[in-house]
C-alpha cells in the first residue's frame, strides 16, 4: 500500500462534495475513507466562498482535519493553476468536480468546464458528478455535451469517471456477470425511483426552468443504469406521460417549502412514465414519482432475460435495502439454466451448477451503510422467497475505490461511466422530458377546447 502523499483539487462545496441531509453523496468523505492520512486537499474552488469556508471548518474539527489544514479557497480554476505553475501548490493526481452541471457540458464560455479542466491539467484524472450538462435549448445542449466528450477523447489523458454510483453495486455487476457469462439477450426491463421528498426543501429543485426537472437531474440515475444493463437505446422509440402538479393528483401534502414562488408552468411533474424499444428489440418501462413521505426512496430495477430454451423456468432474485435517507429495491429476473436449482426434479444438479448457485447468493450487496441488506431467492417450483442477510455495499464508496484505483493502477481500476456514455444517458432524459411535456400539452389544448 503506498504511503505517497495524493494532492487533489475539489471544485464546488456544496451537497454532493461535502454531505448533504437528503442523502448519502458526499465525495470528499469517499475520498478521505480510500486514501486515508495521504488525502491532502490543496484548494477548492468555489464562487461562495462562505460555503467552502463553512464546509471546511467542520472538517478542521474532523478525524481527517490533517487533510484539510493547508486548502486554500479560491474562485477558478486558472487561479490555481497560477499556485501550481509558481511551484506554491503540488500539481494535483485527481481533480473532483461537483458543481452544479449548468456551468459545465458545453464549449461556451462559463459554461466550459472541462475544457477549462483540461487546458490547465491535461494530464490529471477527473471525477464529474452527474448529469455531464443541463442546459436549454434542449438540442443545442444534448449537442454541446457530445462536443464536450468528443474534445475530451481526443485531448484528455488522464481518466474521467462520470458519478452514475448505480453501476457499482454489487448486485449490479453480478446480474452484468450473468448476462454476459451465459450470453443472454434481455428481454425487458422494469425500472422504478419514488422519491420522498419532505427534506427536498431547495426551491430551485422544484423549478424545472433552473434544474430542469426530476428526470434530467434525479431519475438519470435509473435512466443510466437500464442503459447500462438493457443496452443502447432507441431513442426514436421513447414515448412518455406525465402528471402534472396542476393536476389534482399531483397536489403534494408535506412540501417543506413555498411553492407558489414558482410559475405553473414551470413547477415540475409529480409523475412521469415512459416506454421504449432497446436497439436489440428488447422494451423497456419506466416511472419516476415524487410522492413519498418520510426520507426513504424507493429504487427498483427488474430485468428479464431467456438464456437456454430447453428450460421454462425462472429464478428471481430481489434485494431491499434501507440507508441513512434511501431504500433501494432491486429485482432481478433472469431465464439462465447454469444459475437454475433442479433439486425439485428427478435428475438432480451438478456439483458444478450447485456451486454456481451458492456463489451467486454470496455475492449479493447492495447499499449497507445502516441495515444489513437482504436477499430473496424465489427457487423454481416455489412461490416463496428464501431470504439471505448479506453484508453492506457501499456503492459510492466503491466508486471512489475504482477512481483512484484507476489513477494508481490498484486492484479495481476498472470505471464503469466515461463522458461518452454519460452523455447519451443525458440525452435520453431530455428526450423522456419533452415527450412527457408535449403528451399533457395537447391534454390541456383538448381541455380547453372542450370547456
Amino acid at each position: 500500500m503506498s504511503t505517497e502523499e495524493f494532492h487533489v483539487m475539489m471544485v464546488g462545496a456544496g451537497y454532493a462534495m461535502f454531505g448533504t441531509p437528503e442523502g448519502p453523496w458526499n465525495i470528499a468523505k469517499r475520498a478521505e475513507q480510500k486514501l486515508g492520512e495521504r488525502l491532502i486537499v490543496d484548494a477548492v474552488i468555489e464562487v461562495v466562498p462562505g460555503k467552502a469556508e463553512e464546509a471546511l471548518k467542520i472538517k478542521a474539527n474532523g478525524p481527517h482535519k490533517n487533510s484539510y489544514k493547508n486548502t486554500v479557497i479560491l474562485p477558478s480554476v486558472a487561479e490555481f493553476k497560477k499556485l501550481v505553475d509558481g511551484g506554491k501548490a503540488k500539481q494535483p493526481r485527481a481533480i473532483f468536480v461537483a458543481t452544479p452541471p449548468t456551468v459545465r457540458g458545453a464549449t461556451t464560455p462559463g459554461k466550459d468546464l472541462e475544457i477549462q479542466l483540461n487546458k490547465a491539467f491535461p494530464d490529471v484524472a477527473i471525477f464529474f458528478e452527474k448529469p455531464v450538462a443541463t442546459g436549454q435549448p434542449w438540442e443545442e445542449s444534448v449537442g454541446e455535451a457530445l462536443k464536450v466528450s468528443e474534445y475530451l477523447k481526443q485531448n484528455h489523458k488522464a481518466p474521467i469517471s462520470i458519478g452514475y454510483v448505480l453501476r457499482y453495486l454489487k448486485i449490479v455487476q453480478q446480474v452484468k456477470k450473468i448476462i454476459e457469462e451465459n450470453n443472454l439477450s434481455v428481454m425487458a426491463t422494469n425500472a422504478r425511483f419514488v422519491v420522498a421528498y419532505e427534506l427536498a426543501i431547495k426551491t430551485e429543485w422544484w423549478n424545472k426552468d433552473i434544474m430542469l426537472g426530476p428526470i434530467i437531474e434525479q431519475a438519470t440515475h435509473i435512466c443510466d443504469l437500464v442503459r447500462f444493463l438493457g443496452g443502447e437505446i432507441n431513442f426514436d422509440t421513447i414515448s412518455a406521460h406525465a402528471l402534472e402538479a396542476h393536476e389534482k393528483p399531483g397536489q403534494l401534502s408535506k412540501k417543506n417549502f413555498d411553492e407558489s414562488v414558482i410559475p405553473d408552468e414551470l413547477r415540475i411533474p409529480r409523475a412521469t412514465t415512459a416506454s421504449w424499444k432497446y436497439e436489440s428489440g428488447a422494451v423497456g418501462i419506466f416511472l419516476h414519482s415524487t410522492a413519498l413521505h418520510g426520507t426513504d426512496y424507493e429504487v427498483q430495477l427488474e430485468v428479464y432475460a431467456d438464456g437456454v430454451s430447453i428450460l421454462d423456468r425462472s429464478q428471481v432474485w430481489r434485494l431491499e435495502q434501507v440507508t441513512d435517507s434511501f431504500r433501494f429495491s432491486f429485482s432481478i429476473v433472469l431465464l439462465c439454466v447454469s444459475f437454475i436449482d433442479r433439486s425439485h426434479e428427478h435428475s438432480s444438479t451438478t456439483d458444478e451448477q450447485n456451486q454456481l448457485i451458492n456463489q451467486f447468493c454470496s455475492l449479493q450487496n447492495i447499499f449497507g451503510t445502516s441495515k444489513a441488506p437482504e436477499l430473496h431467492i424465489r427457487r423454481p417450483g416455489s412461490d416463496e422467497f428464501e431470504k439471505i442477510v448479506t453484508p453492506g455495499d457501499d456503492a459510492y464508496q466503491t466508486e471512489m475505490n475504482h477512481f483512484i484505483d484507476a489513477i494508481e493502477g490498484g486492484k479495481e481500476p476498472e470505471i464503469f461511466s466515461d463522458y461518452e456514455d454519460a452523455a447519451k444517458t443525458y440525452e435520453m432524459t431530455w428526450i423522456i422530458r419533452n415527450s412527457a411535456e408535449e403528451r399533457s400539452k395537447k391534454v390541456a389544448e383538448k381541455a380547453t377546447q372542450k370547456a
